[in-house]
């Protein structure tokens, strides 16, 4: 079997945007199964990789997720505040050293141990981020903040703890539509509550 390197052949690669994170267009000859050479055009946004995490009380069963405001969920029609495991892009350090951080700039928990679990590209038909999922135990002794997220970076981050049961049944009523939450709450449902 060809390497799928030896498969792509780049044509162009334009800088469509590089405000917020930065959009390419790449014009690029792909080789189909069949052997055939296809051009073909696709876009890019590149935001860099993130980690995220569901951080878990077993003997109380309870979860701690975060509520705020998703500019694009919003402009998609969403007319609610997103819940929302707590995540942040990589920044140049490693996936358990951000989602420590993250853990505690959004909620104030400051966790101990963090379990990485998997990871996933969310939207690779155009997204370039590959997010790393972790689940950590928490304690009610382990917040040492109010939390929030920064407001330098626009961030107005409501900590919610919740039963495992109340969060889980939020999937299916539609009250959480994250997807990397929904994944989350369902390792959860498989691995740590089953």
């Amino acid at each position: 079997m060809t390497k799928l390197a030896e498969r792509v052949r780049i044509q162009t690669v334009k800088t469509l945007s590089d405000d917020w994170y930065v959009l390419k267009k790449t014009t690029f000859d792909y080789q189909r199964g069949d052997g055939t050479w296809q051009t073909q055009n696709r876009e890019t946004y590149d935001r860099g990789n993130g980690a995220t995490i569901l951080l878990y009380d077993l003997s109380r069963r309870t979860v701690i997720l975060t509520r705020q405001f998703r500019y694009p969920a919003f402009a998609s029609g969403y007319t609610e505040l997103l819940i929302e495991a707590p995540a942040g892009l990589l920044d140049n350090i490693s996936p358990e050293e951000r989602i420590r951080e993250e853990v505690e700039e959004e909620t104030g928990y400051r966790v101990h141990q963090v379990q990485k679990v998997f990871e996933a590209f969310m939207s690779p038909g155009s997204v370039t981020e590959k997010l790393y999922f972790f689940v950590g135990a928490y304690t009610a002794s382990d917040r040492i903040a109010d939390g929030g997220g920064l407001a330098s970076e626009g961030e107005d981050i409501e900590v919610l703890e919740l039963p495992f049961a109340e969060a889980f049944a939020m999937i299916g009523t539609g009250a959480i539509q994250d997807a990397k939450t929904i994944m989350l709450l369902q390792y959860a449902a498989l691995h740590i509550f089953a």
